[in-house]
């Protein structure tokens, strides 16, 4: 965050000031992505089995989206840069994140 502030300002030192009184706070379990030549969307829910509904009925999967987070690309790339920093710091402490639930179920 200091970067960018002196990316956007010029400056070698800012004081960064964050206000979250307003903030809120949501769950979810899955993304969505989409992207135009300058904005990314990132629709944010979550994914929940249909049960099937009749004998030949497949079970479906519902995305839920209860928020959308729109942003120019050059925001998107600093998430993106972060979001990598933490997971490497996350690995070395913590071990390996596997995204294969059926590598994560312990065997009874």
């Amino acid at each position: 965050m200091q970067e960018h502030a002196r990316q956007q300002t010029g400056q070698q030192d800012v004081r960064i000031r964050v206000e979250d009184c307003g903030i809120a706070s949501g769950y979810a379990n899955a993304v969505r992505t989409n992207a135009t030549a300058e904005e990314m969307m990132l629709d944010f829910g979550i994914n929940s089995v249909v049960p099937a509904s009749g004998p030949k009925a497949q079970p479906e999967m519902l995305f839920q989206v209860s928020q959308r987070g729109v942003m120019n690309l050059c925001s998107a790339k600093r998430i993106g840069i972060t979001m990598g920093q933490v997971f490497r710091r996350n690995k070395e402490k913590f071990g390996e994140i596997t995204l294969d639930v059926g590598k994560r179920q312990k065997s009874p």
